[in-house]
């Protein structure tokens, strides 16, 4: 740990920022920075998204902190601030076999990995509890491997190979302006795309399929219909104001499957619309067309 590696110096200068950035919803960001900005959000003095990506949030975070700390104001998280930042900065990635009830920077890299990777366990906080581990275990049955919720080689061997992509083409499920984006939102992942319309609008199959779930989903869903589409393809459409499917039917592309509402966890009226391939969640912008 300290100044031995890259990713023990994360260094926070407008040069790294503007590499890092991108546009909101597709940058993949930075397991590395995610973990960064976990370890002063739990110290108070950062409240921005923990999405991997530097910017002048992160920048500020790590100079206050190291200002109040009495350390070298220099943008460099290295050994001494490392250190002045706690247990959520200790334990690189590798270096020891993740399970439950462990905290530190390793476990928010772990974190951030599973949720690119279709498995997100809820907040981003450095700590393994419950959602982390079955989220472990989700994953390791996704990628074949022996699924008993600890993380060691074989599984951060597999989180570092290419996220899941989906090959059937999509169609727009409903004429909307896309709103909120598949990926980091505050302090936990968006597993799916929002799109805003108006109560009422109609909202359709994105593709032909079986419909394997149609009414009322636990969980802030609201209303919502899910649809299989073969080959552990499935697609979800959720906080319908009504439903207008049942399970069993078979619909194509283009059929009517509810309509646009609030229902469950919405803050407003919009289809909340995700793709999902045996379990794990996928971005749909790059399925549809």
């Amino acid at each position: 740990m300290g100044g031995k590696t890259a990713r023990a110096n994360v260094v926070l200068s407008a040069v790294v920022a503007a590499l890092l950035l991108a546009p909101a919803g597709h940058a993949l960001g930075s397991a590395d920075i995610a973990a960064l900005q976990v370890a002063p959000r739990d110290k108070g003095i950062y409240a921005g998204d923990v999405d991997g990506v530097i910017g002048p949030a992160t920048q500020r975070a790590v100079r206050t902190f190291q200002k109040r700390k009495k350390l070298t104001v220099d943008g460099v998280v290295g050994r001494q601030t490392r250190a002045a930042l706690g247990r959520f900065a200790r334990h690189d990635l590798g270096n020891r076999l993740l399970r439950s009830g462990l905290v530190g920077w390793d476990v928010a890299e772990l974190q951030f990995l599973l949720a690119w990777h279709g498995f997100p366990s809820g907040e981003f906080d450095g700590r393994f509890g419950p959602r982390l581990e079955g989220a472990v275990g989700g994953f390791q049955r996704w990628a074949g491997l022996g699924a008993d919720g600890r993380a060691g080689p074989a599984t951060l061997a597999a989180l570092r190979g290419p996220r899941p992509r989906v090959a059937l083409a999509l169609a727009a499920p409903i004429v909307a302006p896309l709103g909120d984006r598949f990926g980091p939102r505050g302090t936990r992942f968006h597993a799916g795309v929002d799109f805003p319309a108006a109560s009422g609008a109609p909202v359709s199959a994105a593709a032909g399929g079986r419909v394997t779930y149609a009414g009322w989903l636990p969980g802030g869903w609201g209303y919502a219909v899910s649809i299989a589409h073969g080959g552990g393809v499935r697609t979800l459409y959720a906080h319908l104001s009504h439903v207008d499917v049942r399970v069993g039917a078979s619909v194509r592309t283009g059929t009517r499957v509810g309509l646009v509402g609030s229902t469950g966890h919405a803050t407003g009226p919009h289809l909340h619309f995700e793709l999902r391939l045996r379990g794990a969640a996928v971005d749909p912008l790059a399925a549809l067309g």
